[in-house]
């Protein structure tokens, strides 16, 4: 194969993002009050992580996940099928198997590049038939959750240099390879690859697209 498609998932293959999973796993905390009190708690610091998330995916990921310490991994793993049924599988757009399967079928590998957790995006992964995967993992000591994730952590500018090793390793040529992302911060994703496809997109990324005259795709 001389070429592969990578696809960021939130945003561009579904309309979930990390605080939906997130907001899944609070409601179904073991303890009524305390999966009410941390359902709040999300609720409460939306703003702050929109905000991060404007500002940096970094400091978005740093400020985001501290918010996982101390849950169990085995519970998340658990519950990662219902997540799947109750919000992933709902979430899926209409144009994301069509844009695989059509992928899929001119030679081209399948690889997922994002930045949710692995622990969520298995159940997914399956269902569009999506063996190839990098994630974001949680770092985990006895069993529970440190807050942490475990490097390197995929994000912006990381994506694109995973991308860059990756294609190297596998004998890939980067000009023959197609990547898929909805978000700004995914540029280093989309300007690493010889097709760049904006996918659902940002007003910003809509912007650079049209300016550099990629193809614009709207999978809802």
């Amino acid at each position: 194969m001389a070429g592969a498609a990578f696809y960021d998932l939130d945003g561009t293959l579904v309309s979930t993002n990390l605080v939906h999973v997130f907001a899944f796993y609070a409601r179904n905390d073991q303890g009524i009050l305390k999966s009410l009190g941390r359902t709040l708690a999300t609720v409460a610091g939306l703003p702050l992580f929109m905000a991060a998330d404007a500002y940096s995916r970094k400091v978005f990921n740093d400020i985001f996940f501290k918010w996982y310490k101390g849950q169990s991994e085995d519970r998340l793993r658990y519950l990662a099928e219902d997540l799947f049924q109750e919000v992933v599988l709902p979430a899926v757009y209409p144009g994301a198997l069509p844009l695989v399967d059509s992928s899929r079928r001119t030679g081209l590998r399948q690889v997922v590049v994002t930045g949710a957790l692995d622990i969520t995006i298995q159940p997914l992964l399956r269902y569009l038939g999506i063996t190839e995967y990098v994630a974001n993992q949680l770092e985990f000591v006895d069993g529970r959750a440190t807050g942490r994730l475990k490097p390197p952590i995929m994000a912006s500018a990381t994506k694109a240099s995973w991308i860059r090793t990756y294609s190297e390793k596998e004998g890939l040529q980067l000009n023959d390879c197609y990547a898929y992302a909805d978000s700004m911060s995914d540029l280093p994703m989309l300007s690493v690859v010889g097709h760049p496809t904006a996918t659902n997109p940002d007003l910003r990324l809509k912007s650079t697209a049209l300016r550099h005259d990629w193809p614009i795709v709207s999978l809802q």
